[in-house]
């Protein structure tokens, strides 16, 4: 990849499954999927264990040709296998880059907690200080991504 597409964006308060428990799974989604995600090929035990919910409003964006994607993933016996996709990136917050990978569930395996498109759920480190609401910056892949104004 040459050149990372670099976007404003805002910090929102999400499903809160990923991180969990919540109502939804007595567990973190995030935590429960990551040994799957690991037999596919792709470790994220290095990551903070839930995503960051992040506003490019009034853009939204599309996952077009991802770095990997797993399909039909068996991770719960609350619902039926998702397809997930995956897409490097970074997050910039207070001066410091973050690298992470933006997550999609795919919507049309979903059961429930559908998204925004206006909104992309990535998996990066702890960011310290980082609040709902807050402005940061999101480098995505533009060879992966497509992002519409």
């Amino acid at each position: 990849m040459n050149t990372w597409l670099r976007l404003p964006g805002n910090l929102m308060q999400g499903h809160r499954v990923a991180s969990g428990p919540s109502a939804a799974y007595p567990y973190s989604s995030l935590e429960k999927q990551k040994p799957f995600f690991q037999a596919l090929g792709l470790d994220l035990y290095e990551y903070f264990n839930g995503t960051l919910n992040i506003s490019i409003a009034p853009a939204v964006f599309e996952m077009t040709r991802p770095e990997l994607t797993f399909p039909l993933v068996e991770w719960t016996d609350l619902h039926p296998p998702e397809t997930f996709s995956f897409s490097r990136c970074r997050v910039w917050f207070m001066g410091e880059a973050y690298e992470g990978w933006v997550y999609y569930p795919h919507p049309e395996t979903k059961k429930t907690h559908f998204q925004n498109p206006s909104l992309v759920e990535v998996i990066t480190y702890e960011i310290p200080g980082i609040h709902y609401g807050d402005a940061l910056e999101v480098e995505l892949n533009p060879e992966e991504i497509t992002v519409t104004a």
